[in-house]
């Protein structure tokens, strides 16, 4: 069996509010084990954000202020090999040096992926997707702009926030960015010029059909014998 890995990228300040809502609305990750190297961490290295069963009803404001919070560059970690960096270890490098090596790692298993697709770019992702895989959807995706992130006001100084928050996130969305549309530039010449070769077999294919001899042509469209027909008669 071959398994290919794929995943879906987001803008990350559209990601970090969505899952703010979720939570609100008092979603929890409370069965996540967060494995890393053959352990859980310990409640020291990844404390709570919250005490009680779950986190509803806490503000925006409340959400950005929790130190612990794994909404926080979620995508890096979630593509980066942590045991690059001690998992949840927060002592085991430099933070600045655990950073970069967290947003490198995650660049890298991101190109060696054999797919990935970005939210905000839906009928491109399914164009790479379905050349990709050599395959077809039935209906083409759609582009739902309306989204619980999206309904969302929030102000200029904390959309700045948000985004020094996930720094990293949007280091690694600007770089799937670029990767994406160089993929998809790619495909779509691929696909041009696949269909040139097309189209030159086929006019190729055409003109040598224009050059049989006019005998052969005859030959190809005669009618059955008059014999022939008298023997299929008989046989009716």
């Amino acid at each position: 069996r071959k398994f290919y890995y794929i995943t879906l990228l987001r803008d990350p300040v559209s990601r970090y509010l969505s899952e703010w809502r979720h939570v609100q609305r008092g979603a929890t990750w409370k069965t996540s084990l967060h494995m890393c190297d053959g352990r859980t961490p310990t409640p020291e290295e990844l404390p709570s954000c919250y005490e009680g069963t779950d986190w509803s009803g806490c503000t925006l404001q409340e959400f950005m202020d929790c130190p612990y919070n794994l909404a926080n560059n979620r995508q890096v970690r979630m593509l980066a090999d942590l045991s690059l960096v001690g998992c949840y270890n927060m002592s085991f490098i430099p933070e600045n040096k655990r950073a970069q090596i967290l947003l490198e790692s995650a660049k890298k298993n991101l190109r060696d992926m054999a797919f990935f697709g970005l939210t905000e770019f839906q009928r491109k992702t399914q164009y790479l997707f379905e050349r990709t895989f050599n395959l077809k959807f039935i209906r083409p995706f759609m582009q739902y702009n309306s989204t619980r992130a999206g309904g969302v006001e929030v102000d200029n100084n904390t959309i700045r926030r948000i985004e020094e928050l996930n720094d990293l996130d949007m280091q690694l969305y600007d770089y799937a960015k670029d990767l994406f549309q160089q993929r998809y530039q790619y495909k779509r010449q691929l696909e041009r010029m696949e269909q040139r070769i097309k189209n030159r077999e086929e006019r190729l294919l055409h003109r040598s059909n224009e050059a049989l001899p006019k005998e052969e042509t005859e030959e190809q469209g005669r009618l059955p014998t008059e014999d022939y027909m008298s023997h299929i008669i008989e046989k009716w």
